[in-house]
């Protein structure tokens, strides 16, 4: 085996608690159980650590009401729990990890009411859910092959692409990919045409129109104004 690939396995068996239980591992006998786990558990504390100050740090805001940290479970039973099963980063565990926080900071008693605290903590739950596992690349994308050996520079497939970059009211800045259709909306959209105009012009329906000027006042890319 290569240094390369022993480096891989034992990153491996830190990240994955599973991998570090399996024969497969055991048999290499690379380093000692005990203090491999040790470390493993270590690693696995400081990596959720940093994802649960992270996506919960509304309801740690909140921590002077509640009387509950969120990144506090990393010290309980549950957390230890979980750790027998965990794989960093893999949506699974972040799905068991979020769950405990969300459990720990909605068994708190708050000094004063937070009537929308449940929902609050739905909302980072999902975030936290959403960020996690690894990314399925097209089998065309040349991010993931500079990763891999190659000996030329890997090429990437040269096609037009019109990307949609908007700001919302809110501030919410979205950048999404745009098809003919909302595209051609947004170029035709000068303030000055009517529904009736965008829709003939882009030969989309009206149902169709709506619902896309919908999504587009909601990114951010269009507005609308009351005329007087």
């Amino acid at each position: 085996m290569s240094d390369r690939g022993l480096q891989d396995l034992v990153l491996r068996a830190l990240a994955d608690a599973p991998f570090r239980a399996s024969r497969e591992w055991q048999d290499q006998a690379l380093a000692d159980p005990g203090r491999l786990e040790r470390f493993a558990r270590f690693l696995a504390r400081h990596y959720y650590y940093e994802r649960i100050v992270h996506f919960f740090k509304y309801s740690g805001a909140l921590a002077p009401v509640t009387g509950r940290r969120p990144e506090a479970v990393l010290r309980s039973a549950s957390f230890d729990a979980l750790l027998a099963t965990a794989v960093l980063g893999s949506r699974e565990t972040a799905r068991a990890v979020a769950s405990v926080v969300v459990r720990d900071v909605q068994a708190a008693t708050p000094s004063q009411p937070i009537p929308y605290l449940s929902d609050l903590l739905s909302y980072e739950r999902a975030m936290m859910i959403a960020e996690a596992g690894p990314r399925v690349w097209r089998e065309t994308a040349v991010l993931p092959r500079l990763l891999e050996p190659w000996t030329e520079v890997p090429q990437a497939p040269s096609r037009p692409v019109k990307l949609l970059v908007a700001r919302s009211p809110h501030g919410r800045v979205t950048v999404a990919r745009a098809d003919a259709a909302v595209a051609s909306v947004v170029e035709l959209a000068d303030g000055r045409k009517t529904l009736a105009d965008l829709a003939r012009q882009a030969g989309l329906r009206a149902a169709d129109l709506e619902a896309a000027l919908a999504g587009l006042a909601d990114l951010g890319a269009v507005r609308f104004t009351t005329g007087s």
